[in-house]
């Protein structure tokens, strides 16, 4: 029987991000896979493949629509779809093998297969009608998330999809319903309308982006409308019928009224992630779950069962790849001795359409809720003169402080390469800076990131170019 120190089950970003940590700390690492690669949801059919369609589908609408104006005579350009899945596979191909590399590098065993925790210290790894026990003193749980499904909406990856089947559609549907206006749909929306599909997206609250900022939302659902999208706020799908080649989904007000018919070619259903712990064995080895089906831990990621924890997605807290990195490290640390955290206030989001949206911290909401007085800081692209000669104005920073102490709170932008500029807010934040502080740092000219600045600079009413 083999023995570890550390046994991690899924191989995600949180799972093999904690085992390469622990194997940096010393310790006899294996991780346990079911799929035929390594790298989870994020690497296969989540966040890199629609990175790479978002991407190619950008490139595909500038070299149409912008080239012309910037004097650069291009003919009008031909989609060869089979082409551009082949790039976004060369992607996740690239990602699979860099992850695979990590493990040999770090003499990390791959043992494939489906983990189940048979208590303290033992895991069985089965795979193609055999199975294993391996021993380890401590088990960490980096199984993920799953699709949330919609009860009676049958899902078959071809006309009703997931966010799986989004990524793999083998044409390009002429109307594309999307139900749910998070983040998921509204990228994958993205990439199907700038390849030539009308957009619909049905969202059962009275905004899109729930948890972003109000203001931030507002403003991105008017550029979304403008780009082309519609959307039908308050609203829920209540059934899709075949009919010949369309499908007729019937919508309804979330409050409750007649229903109408919608006419679609693909229905597109990203509700939200679930936690994945399907055949672990957790209840016959008494993991405690809570009642959103999470894996319950203290502040140690430690679960009421002796030597095992859990991270990411199958824990509380945003369902992100980062943070469940970021977890992935800390409990690695911990099991080494070491003091591991996770700051959860300064965690960034971002939505990878065009423009951008990113944000850490708290929102307006939020604030106002907890009774904490603030201060507002804004700047628009529109007044930044790297946006102005690249011809990329959409959006807005808003920078929220302290009222006393000018400490920053949050940090919100609409913008071109938005997912990139966060990350001076969520350094500045992790040291517990002020917007004084960042307006005072010198940024170069002209760049974006004098946005941030000029917000900064608007806290204190100082604002130059505005």
């Amino acid at each position: 029987m083999a023995t570890y120190d550390l046994v991690v089950i899924g191989t995600g970003p949180g799972g093999y991000v904690c085992a390469v940590r622990a194997a940096q700390l010393g310790m006899k690492v294996a991780v346990v896979e079911k799929n035929a690669t390594l790298g989870g949801t994020c690497l296969n059919v989540g966040c890199m493949p629609s990175k790479a369609l978002l991407h190619a589908s950008e490139m595909f609408e500038e070299a149409g629509h912008s080239f012309a104006k910037m004097g650069v005579s291009v003919s009008t350009p031909k989609l060869d779809l089979p082409a551009m899945m082949d790039f976004k596979q060369q992607g996740i191909d690239g990602n699979v093998k860099g992850v695979e590399f990590l493990m040999k590098k770090n003499k990390i065993d791959v043992l494939k297969g489906s983990g189940k925790i048979l208590g303290t210290g033992k895991v069985e790894v089965s795979a193609d009608g055999k199975s294993q026990v391996v021993e380890t003193k401590n088990i960490v749980i980096a199984t993920g998330s799953d699709i949330a499904r919609l009860k009676g909406i049958e899902i078959d990856e071809k006309r009703i999809v997931s966010s799986t089947g989004a990524l793999s559609l083998e044409k390009v549907p002429g109307r594309l319903l999307v139900i749910g206006a998070g983040v998921i749909g509204l990228e994958l929306g993205s990439v199907w309308r700038r390849l030539g599909s009308e957009v619909m997206v049905v969202e059962f609250l009275d905004r899109i982006l729930p948890g972003m900022d109000g203001e931030i939302a507002k403003q991105f659902q008017r550029i979304l409308e403008k780009q082309g999208f519609a959307f039908k706020l308050g609203s829920k799908l209540t059934g899709v019928e075949a009919n010949g080649k369309a499908l007729l989904a019937k919508i309804e007000p979330a409050a409750g009224g007649a229903a109408e018919t919608i006419e679609a070619d693909v229905v597109l259903v990203c509700i939200g992630r679930v936690p994945f712990t399907d055949g672990l064995g957790l209840k016959e080895a008494g993991v405690a779950l809570d009642e959103r089906g999470r894996v319950q831990i203290d502040a140690h990621f430690a679960t009421n069962v002796k030597g095992v924890y859990a991270i990411g997605d199958v824990v509380a807290g945003p369902m992100l790849a980062h943070k469940a990195e970021d977890e992935g490290v800390a409990v690695a640390e911990i099991l080494a001795g070491q003091a591991g955290h996770v700051n959860y206030d300064v965690i960034p989001g971002v939505v990878y359409t065009t423009p951008e949206v990113s944000s850490v911290g708290k929102t307006e909401e939020e604030l106002k809720q907890a009774g904490q007085a603030y201060t507002v800081g804004k700047f628009p692209f529109t007044a930044n003169g790297r946006s102005k000669v690249n011809q990329t104005t959409d959006g807005f920073v808003k920078i929220l402080a302290d009222a006393k102490t000018d400490r920053v709170l949050g940090v919100h932008i609409i913008g071109r390469e938005a997912g990139e500029m966060i990350h001076e807010a969520v350094v500045l934040m992790e040291f517990g800076g002020s917007a004084e502080d960042l307006a005072r740092s010198c940024h170069a000219h002209p760049t974006r990131s004098e946005a941030i600045k000029e917000a900064a600079l608007a806290v204190g009413k100082r604002a130059i170019h505005m």
